[in-house]
């Protein structure tokens, strides 16, 4: 099987080794991954702030840079919930406009294919065991967009649990937002701040040595956080987590 991989804005910049994880992970389960050099950022913080015809020309563009694959797979739930939410309803405003099918055909091509990493795994695959190797204790922070707009429901845990050496503890709150919320954290600083104070309060609380999200952008709130309180709590990728093995394990940077 050949995918594409959508590494998304904030991974190439910020956190690259999530990506290059999310590429071991797949290649080590018999996935061949292309990644098209066109690719560039979806349009969220566009959207989100208000500017919809501004994100018009990304629709184009990462609809052609994608084009011809199956499954166009991506470590970012808050980015799948973009092109598969979003796209259509930007399509759809353009049509209302009287400004052509271009953008509705182009969200209708891609919008199916983008699945997140963990949909991939479970429901394409069919995979819960990935031969993981990660001998920490571990509590999971399941980001907004995943959560809530794509349904991910139990398969980040699913895929945790058989992680061979990894203890998962329950996260009181889980379902409660950790504040970051795109421009959101921006535009009311305060209120995000105090919302990650909660989030890390409940992580700290069970122990963990690392707190594991699908969403580097929830992950770079809160660890940010953690870093000027200077706390031991880890925020990694679950990529990562799946990534390492006995043969190559992660180690703490």
């Amino acid at each position: 099987m050949r995918v594409a991989l959508f590494a998304t804005c904030v991974n190439d910049a910020l956190f690259p080794a999530t990506a290059v994880a999310t590429v071991r992970l797949l290649e080590r389960l018999g996935v061949t991954v292309d990644f098209p050099a066109g690719q560039t950022c979806c349009g969220q913080p566009q959207y989100n702030t208000g500017y919809r015809r501004a994100c018009e020309p990304l629709v184009r563009r990462t609809a052609r840079a994608f084009a011809g694959y199956d499954h166009v797979v991506t470590p970012s739930g808050s980015c799948v919930a973009m092109v598969r939410d979003n796209y259509p309803r930007i399509g759809a405003r353009a049509a209302a406009e009287r400004r052509g099918s271009e953008l509705t055909d182009a969200a209708t091509a891609l919008a199916p294919r983008v699945v997140e990493l963990t949909e991939f795994l479970v429901d394409v695959l069919g995979v819960e065991d990935v031969g993981a190797y990660f001998p920490y204790s571990v509590t999971y922070h399941p980001s907004c967009h995943g959560l809530r707009m794509l349904g991910l429901g139990e398969r980040p845990l699913r895929l945790l649990r058989a992680v061979k050496g990894l203890e998962l503890l329950e996260l009181p709150g889980a379902q409660e937002c950790c504040g970051f919320g795109g421009t959101f954290a921006v535009k009311n600083a305060a209120v995000s701040a105090a919302m990650a104070e909660d989030k890390l309060a409940n992580a700290l609380g069970t122990g963990a040595q690392v707190l594991c999200g699908a969403d580097n952008s929830c992950l770079l709130h809160l660890g940010g956080t953690l870093r000027r309180r200077g706390d031991a709590l880890r925020p990694l990728h679950l990529a990562e987590i799946l990534a390492s093995t006995e043969e190559h394990p992660w180690r703490p940077s």
